[in-house]
């Protein structure tokens, strides 16, 4: 299934500082960033591109030079776990892990159940143990060690974002699969009993979902997009109560240095946004605080704190390859470099 999230598009106000592909030669992965393009729901064009930072240099089809695969269909997430690195590829139902240093293939798990796709969204890792949102109501736990599936916890409807805090995990319940009736809850499962021990009513249509420094869990509640507007809300997570609704848009969020990078769209004037929210204030510090002149359809935020820059993907028209576009901490357009299909997350080397 498509990836469910509100799209962000804006005209190409100025030309970017383009920087066009070349495959290099090999070369140890570090000084970079590896690239999770979507591509199209089922057109099997998952792939992955690494953007060498130390000359500015971008290898696109990346799994499938390394692998000598195609990657599958509509990629999720990725995330990097010890020596390994973990692909969920969404449509396909698959897992792909890889070497973290050589990017060789150590195994590609088969997410069915029985003949029923689970459909992987995301994950995390705790204490030796991989957690997996599955579409069809289930999070799985992986031993990161023999990457055998352990256990199936039964949350809510398709189940999208997760994060840990108190010992506890946190899953975002979406429903977003069905319109009529989506969910408004986040599971909270004991990690150490491996439970769901309460349901926390947090608005209509939960995705994104984080963990501040403090341990308060924030969710995003994308409403219907349309008369219900998406709004974010926190957990207490000693309590397991909403202790606030924020009153502003917000559509997607990433950790910046303790607080968060925060987007929105406008569907009355058709622009977004990137701004900051502040969470020892609890406040909205910048409502603009980068210019997305370089951008025509932001796709994703992401900061990188091994080189101290923000990364904003830009998925274009979503039909042409898109662009991972530079910005200093401070919000200043430093480059571009052209990857594959709709970017979405990056996953970073030193």
């Amino acid at each position: 299934m498509r990836s469910i999230k509100i799209l962000f598009v804006l005209f190409l106000f100025a030309a970017c500082d383009k920087v066009d592909p070349i495959v290099p030669t090999s070369n140890p992965l570090s000084n970079g960033a590896i690239v999770l393009c979507e591509g199209l729901f089922q057109q099997n064009n998952t792939q992955l591109s690494f953007i060498r930072f130390s000359d500015a240099q971008v290898e696109n089809n990346f799994f499938l030079n390394r692998v000598g695969r195609q990657l599958g269909d509509t990629g999720n997430d990725i995330k990097r776990y010890g020596s390994k690195i973990y692909i969920l590829v969404n449509v396909s139902s698959t897992i792909e892990i890889v070497d973290a240093n050589d990017f060789s293939s150590i195994k590609q798990i088969n997410m069915m159940n029985g003949t029923s796709a689970k459909q992987p969204r995301a994950i995390v890792f705790h204490e030796g143990a991989a957690f997996v949102t599955c579409f069809d109501g289930y999070v799985d736990r992986i031993d990161t060690a023999t990457l055998n599936i352990t256990e199936r916890i039964p949350v809510g409807a398709n189940p999208e974002g997760l994060a840990i805090a108190n010992g506890k995990l946190y899953v975002a319940n979406s429903g977003g699969l069905n319109s009529s009736s989506m969910d408004s809850t986040v599971s909270v499962i004991d990690l150490s009993t491996l439970e769901e021990i309460d349901r926390v009513t947090v608005g209509l249509n939960p995705g994104g979902i984080k963990s501040d420094v403090n341990g308060a869990i924030y969710v995003i509640t994308r409403g219907n997009y349309g008369s219900i507007p998406s709004r974010m809300v926190r957990i207490e997570s000693q309590t397991d109560q909403v202790s606030e609704e924020f009153d502003f848009d917000i559509s997607s969020f990433s950790e910046f240095n303790g607080h968060f990078l925060f987007t929105k769209h406008n569907f009355s004037s058709g622009e977004s946004s990137v701004g900051i929210f502040n969470t020892t204030t609890q406040t909205v510090q910048e409502e603009a605080f980068i210019s997305l002149n370089q951008v025509q359809t932001l796709y994703g935020v992401t900061y990188n704190p091994i080189n101290n820059k923000i990364y904003l993907s830009d998925a274009m028209n979503y039909t042409n390859t898109g662009y991972i576009h530079e910005y200093s901490s401070s919000g200043l357009f430093i480059q571009s470099f052209h990857v594959g299909l709709n970017p979405s997350k990056l996953l970073f080397y030193e």
